[in-house]
């Protein structure tokens, strides 16, 4: 520091010459303006000799003045008019003609600005009678690096609220309309773009909608240049964002699907990164009508990177439909998951019996009639706005005639309580009534005596009625047409994907489009084998319907007495053995027998056919994943995640992209939705990357207060159980939040774990301490979930194995686990649980032949002594006398422990400060021989009383 000045000594011929090229970072600690203080030949003044610098020849001299304004303007804030002077000599400087100052110039007027508003009360508009035109100048410069300078500046003076509204409206934004007009220079424009969009959050929302929205709006559709598109595209959620929604649906959504189908796919990936953010500004009819076959379509786009980055947002979007009301769930401030109680929950216990209603929600195809357990689901909310399932009361007169009749290939009993709800999107589920109803038999017209066939309560196929036959041709003519929906529907599935195929076969030489081709080839295959297979069954029910025709035509004379009992072309179950009983003749035997023969047949071909139905996997998942709180089209292209051609086609980290949103998706879609994902969450928990699996153990928590209780315990917790003997990079993700996962669980579930408990002490990698110290943090907080036995019988004996650890770090949280197991003991009336556990800490520790574990028994005393967890009569009784004799120790670490955990804690205590206290005297005998310790460093802590917590000094002792 002594050269310093011999670099600023005024020498007229060097000064310019010399300058300040020694000026470097190593001077960072003084101050850059110091050499306006020392005296020079020349006898100016601190303001003159500035001035003299500030426009000096060296442009090295100015850059130096240039970067240090700051402290300038600190120096010359006491003299009004020296800082008039100061800001005009700032205002000159901004005109140098080198760009590297006014780059440096620049860079200072944020601190500058802000150190003028500290001190407004001084200098009220100098900020913007001076340095404001100086940004808003600098905004066209010509040079590029002062452009950008400026940029920068004026986000942060947006950003810090410095800049007035009147300067914003009147000079910041003509001069951004002016460079992103259509006539402007091209690199103008793409920089006036790129802070249009970054200064839109920083601005209100009326000076964002009404001087910047309309421009912005044109340059989305500027086709002269796709980097203004790229960039509006990247910024178009905060734009959204910063007018609002109704601005959003009026006029963005318009460009954001121009974008969306832009000609280069980087504004097509770039709309699908922002999906989320501008779902997130519109209305649930607009997100649901307009943005999910918007999204659809960026998924099955034909570049690669565009349906990569969809995939990654899809869950995130997924995300925009959750409902907090029908969820049942908020989000606390800190971040953490919380239920919350509806009115109907706590009134649930008053409504009559008769108005409970279980929702099953169908696994199986309609034609198996099979069901799951039925799950009860209770209303989440007290608006009026949930789902008419649970909110409103059934009964057969809200139902429609159509929901009670069944499916002929269904077969039911008729005392069976069973039913489906009307459900507009398709949703098949069942409706379990506590109250018994007595279900009457509903056809398409009204019942009549002459009626009465229904195929909710007759189990044969119906037979024809020979006297009736052009009704029953009517009869066939529409059931056939009925029966053609389902080939019609194939065909025109076949005709679409045929279309497509001929579209692709252009850029039959990229990977991706090859890969496409494959997947929609082998759909069309499958789509004409439906279609194949529904002529076939239609064919062989027509030919069974035929031979039943000949038959009964052929024993016409025999079945007289039997078609009387025939009405309306049906025959019940019960009439036929009647008329069987009651036919004492050989040939009636014989021609019922052949028509019984006949039905069974048929019906045998038909449980064939309905076989072949549950046995066809895509018709049953689809069945099973049905619901109606997002558009079944993103559900289903978010289950497709996991299919590995996925990985092959789009992106080898989309399963990744899946485990870290179902979270989300799980919130979205809620509990009651939760056989929808959870195929998909245990093909995920079974994947062959661990990234998969260490992604759905961090947040296995959080599904857990997603699905509530008994789900956790059916589905998550054998996934739990799996991960904990996964690799250590999946164990660490259950193990950071084990008390999060075990206190949800049952008292009697949750202690099933005790045991599993010790396994998380084994690690694969011995060197992995952080794994051990985290077990020992999580130990801590588990310790309110059992009581005193099982933390005696289970926790103390890894509470002691980590004590013993190699690694400093985990025996000090160790230490602390113990001193919490004792507070458990004690706090609960386990006073003998308590005393055995001090036992054992006096034998393992005390008495330890090595001297970290004398170390530890000194520490474990003070933090018992800190935190008060047990009675003092007890420690002086069992704890003290143990504590006291380590002042013999040969080691001068275990004195030092000593020294401060009597000094600072045990002293301090009111017990120990009380006249005749018998252990007092005890306590100061020891203290006196540790100030006489010829180890200097435990005569300082014995005679010193630090004010410091010892427990935020441990990383002194551990040094020690």
């Amino acid at each position: 520091m002594a050269g310093i000045p011999l670099y600023f000594v005024d020498l007229q011929d060097d000064l310019d010459d010399f300058g300040f090229e020694d000026y470097g970072p190593d001077c960072d600690s003084m101050r850059i303006t110091a050499f306006l203080d020392i005296p020079g030949q020349d006898n100016l003044t601190p303001l003159a000799r500035l001035e003299k610098y500030a426009f000096s020849e060296n442009v090295f001299n100015r850059q130096i003045i240039a970067r240090g304004l700051l402290d300038v303007f600190r120096d010359f804030s006491n003299n009004e008019e020296d800082f008039l002077t100061v800001m005009e000599i700032v205002v000159r400087l901004s005109e140098d003609a080198e760009p590297t100052v006014r780059t440096e110039l620049m860079e200072q007027i944020p601190p500058i600005a802000i150190f003028l508003q500290e001190s407004r009360p001084k200098f009220p508009t100098a900020f913007f009678e001076y340095l404001m035109p100086i940004v808003v100048r600098y905004l066209t410069d010509v040079n590029n690096q002062v452009r950008k300078a400026g940029q920068e500046a004026l986000l942060i003076l947006l950003e810090q609220d410095l800049v007035s509204q009147s300067d914003i409206e009147n000079k910041v934004c003509p001069i951004l309309l002016d460079l992103s007009a259509p006539d402007s220079d091209d690199e103008y424009k793409v920089e006036a773009v790129n802070i249009i969009c970054k200064m839109a959050s920083m601005l209100s929302r009326t000076t964002v909608e009404h001087l910047l929205l309309p421009r912005f709006c044109e340059l989305c559709s500027d086709g002269k240049l796709f980097q203004v598109r790229k960039i509006c595209a990247a910024n178009f959620g905060d734009i959204c964002n910063a007018v609002g929604q109704e601005a959003t649906e009026r006029l963005l959504i318009p460009k954001f699907f121009e974008l969306c189908s832009d000609s280069v796919w980087g504004m097509r990936k770039a709309c699908a990164e922002c999906f989320m953010a501008v779902s997130y500004t519109t209305s649930p009819e607009v997100r649901r009508s307009k943005l999910s076959p918007l999204f659809i379509s960026l998924i099955s786009d034909t570049c690669r990177w565009v349906r990569q980055a969809a995939f990654q947002s899809l869950g995130p979007f997924i995300s925009t439909f959750a409902n907090p009301s029908s969820a049942g769930l908020y989000i606390r401030e800190d971040g953490t998951l919380s239920i919350r109680p509806s009115a109907q929950d706590v009134n649930s216990s008053s409504c009559q019996p008769s108005n409970n209603v279980t929702v099953i929600a169908s696994t199986a195809s309609a034609a198996s009639c099979s069901l799951e357990q039925p799950m009860e689901i209770k209303s989440e909310s007290s608006t009026e706005e949930t789902s008419a399932e649970v909110n409103v009361p059934l009964s057969v007169e809200n139902l429609s005639r159509d929901t009670w009749e069944a499916s002929s290939d269904c077969c039911m009993s008729s005392g069976e309580d069973l039913s489906r709800l009307p459900q507009d999107d398709g949703v098949v589920a069942g409706v379990e009534v506590t109250k018994d109803i007595n279900f009457p038999a509903v056809t398409s017209r009204p019942q009549c005596s002459e009626d009465v066939f229904n195929t909710f309560l007759y189990w044969r196929p119906p037979l024809p009625d020979i006297s009736q036959e052009l009704e029953l041709l009517q009869f066939k003519t529409e059931k056939h047409k009925d029966s053609c929906s389902g080939p019609c529907n194939n065909c025109v599935a076949s005709s679409e994907i045929k279309k497509v195929l001929e579209s692709l076969q252009e850029h039959i030489d990229d990977p991706d489009v090859q890969a496409q081709v494959q997947v929609l080839s082998a759909a069309l295959r499958a789509a004409q084998f439906d279609s194949v297979g529904d002529c076939e069954a239609r064919k062989m029910e027509e030919s069974s319907g035929e031979l039943q025709n000949q038959t009964i035509s052929d024993q016409t004379a025999v079945s007289d007495a039997t078609c009387n009992r025939v009405e309306e072309g049906t025959l019940s179950s019960s009439m036929s053995q009647d008329s069987i009983s009651e036919q004492p003749t050989t040939s009636v035997l014989k021609s019922t027998n052949v028509l019984l023969q006949d039905s069974e047949q048929h019906r045998g071909t038909s449980v064939f056919l309905k076989k072949e139905q549950e046995n066809h996997p895509p018709f049953e998942d689809d069945k099973s994943k049905l619901q109606d709180i997002i558009p079944q089209p993103l559900l289903d292209q978010y289950l497709s995640m996991t299919d590995p051609a996925r990985a092959q086609t789009v992106d080898t980290e989309i399963a990744k992209h899946c485990a870290y949103s179902l979270p989300g998706v799980a919130l979205t879609l809620g509990r009651q939705n939760w056989h929808c994902l959870k195929d998909t969450y245990e093909t995920l928990a079974s994947d062959v990357q661990w990234k998969v699996r260490r992604t759905l153990a961090f947040s296995i928590h959080e599904l857990a207060v997603i699905l509530g209780d008994q789900l956790t315990a059916a589905d998550l917790v054998p996934i739990f159980n799996g991960f904990l003997k996964d690799l250590d990079e999946v164990r660490i993700g259950v193990l950071k939040h084990l008390y999060d996962f075990l206190k949800l669980l049952h008292a009697d579930k949750r202690r099933e774990y005790l045991y599993q408990l010790q396994e998380f002490v084994v690690t694969d990698n011995s060197r992995n301490w952080r794994f051990r110290y985290e077990l020992a943090e999580q130990l801590i907080l588990i310790l309110e979930l059992y009581n005193p036995n099982d933390v005696y019988d289970y926790l103390r004996h890894i509470a002691l194995t980590l004590c013993s650890d190699k690694v400093s770090e985990v025996r000090w949280i160790s230490f602390k686990l113990v001193v919490a197991i004792l507070q458990k003991f004690y706090a609960n009336n386990a006073s003998a649980l308590g005393l055995n556990f001090i036992n054992e800490l006096v034998v393992r520790f005390r008495h330890c032949s090595k001297w970290v574990g004398r170390q530890a028994f000194a520490f474990i005393c003070q933090a018992v002594v800190e935190e008060e967890c047990m009675p003092v009569d007890q420690f002086v009784e069992h704890l003290l006398p143990s504590l006291l004799s380590l002042a013999s120790d040969p080691v001068p670490n275990v004195r030092v422990l000593l020294a401060k955990a009597l000094r600072q804690t045990l002293l301090e205590k009111a017990y120990f400060k009380s006249v005749g206290n018998p252990h007092l005297e005890a306590a100061e005998e020891t203290i006196q021989a540790l100030q006489s310790d010829r180890d200097q460093d435990v005569s300082f802590f014995a005679t010193i009383k630090l004010r410091q917590n010892n427990m935020d000094s441990s990383p002194t002792e551990k040094q020690n």
